[in-house]
């Protein structure tokens, strides 16, 4: 019983603090730059892409809500522990003071170490995964501003207090759709990870899961409360990292900026099914996109955007560190042994 009720804390810990922190980067434009509509619309709306990737995945994967993500990550054998739940309360707290911390590593990482030869290569597959996605992101970004901040960039802040037209809105609303769907791809691992499923081995040697109709359903039902949540409080601490780049409040700006990032998800999506922290890629789209407005376009000093730029990396690299010391400090305080980091 107590094992039960662990994985049920742990659940609804992550699920509050992932939606928290991570969901908030992937929607943070949306709400911005519809901050004048109510909303309960704008939940509405993200809370119908929820059911829609979670019945599709759900459907399409055979009963797997996390697309594969979980493959590398059996379900411990002794159940959920206490020390699983610790890394999502950390979480809530590092979220209350607007630090970006990848979920990936502090959810994931306690599971990877603790997970014996079973998950010994996990945590150095995700570090290499998500480095990528930071620096593809932040050259794909770099790129695409340097090549139009001076007139998409300027044009947008001319042209601020103008009507925009209607199609921008749904243009940015599609590609809200396109991102919100990505990341739920991605991330869905972090808060399932704590759910009971059935493992069943391949005749490649690789593994399956599959988690009940119920369990759907019980999932589905919080991740739309805490959303509620989330959107009527206009997202809370992590809203302010967007807040402070250049036109991110302005509906086109927020288009670009959603519809890149989700193409770099998509693309990393079909590499492999090891989970990579989405927050790496997010930070490295804004630091290269920060930096070539500063470089083409007066709406940012470069002095202010570097400065930017390398306060998230380090608040990043805090949450790494933060992620490791819990993985291993939490199982070897329970157990009296530490989890083997290097694997072998």
């Amino acid at each position: 019983m107590g094992i039960q009720i662990f994985a049920f804390i742990g659940f609804l810990l992550a699920a509050y603090s992932i939606v928290a922190n991570d969901a908030i980067q992937t929607l943070g434009t949306f709400l911005s730059s519809n901050s004048l509509r109510p909303w309960w619309v704008l939940w509405l709306y993200a809370c119908s892409i929820i059911v829609a990737v979670m019945v599709y995945g759900y459907v399409a994967g055979e009963g797997d809500i996390a697309y594969g993500r979980l493959n590398s990550l059996p379900y411990p054998e002794n159940g959920i522990q206490w020390w699983h739940a610790v890394p999502p309360l950390f979480l809530m707290i590092l979220t209350r003071f607007g630090i970006p911390v990848s979920t990936t590593f502090l959810v994931l990482t306690i599971f990877a170490l603790t997970g014996g030869t079973a998950t010994e290569d996990v945590l150095p597959k995700m570090l290499l995964k998500s480095g990528m996605g930071y620096v593809v992101a932040f050259f794909v970004g770099a790129l695409v501003y340097f090549t139009v901040a001076h007139m998409f960039e300027s044009w947008i802040a001319k042209t601020r207090s103008q009507h925009i037209g209607n199609h921008w809105v749904a243009l940015q609303w599609l590609s809200t759709a396109f991102l919100w769907s990505q990341w739920l791809i991605q991330d869905l691992a972090n808060i399932f990870i704590f759910l009971p499923r059935q493992t069943v081995p391949n005749p490649d040697g690789t593994l399956s899961v599959s988690f009940t109709p119920e369990l759907l359903l019980f999932a589905t039902v919080v991740m739309l409360a805490l959303h509620a949540i989330i959107f009527a409080t206009r997202g809370g601490e992590i809203q302010k990292i967007v807040l402070s780049k250049a036109n991110t409040t302005d509906i086109r700006a927020a288009t670009l900026i959603d519809f890149i990032y989700a193409l770099t998800l998509m693309f990393f999506k079909d590499i492999s099914n090891v989970p990579m922290s989405t927050t790496w890629v997010f930070l490295g789209l804004l630091a290269g996109r920060e930096l070539a407005i500063s470089a083409r376009t007066h709406l940012r000093e470069r002095g202010e955007a570097a400065f930017d730029v390398v306060t998230d990396i380090v608040r990043a690299f805090i949450g790494l560190i933060v992620s490791v010391i819990i993985a291993v400090a939490i199982p070897w305080i329970a157990t009296g042994r530490a989890p083997n980091i290097l694997g072998g």
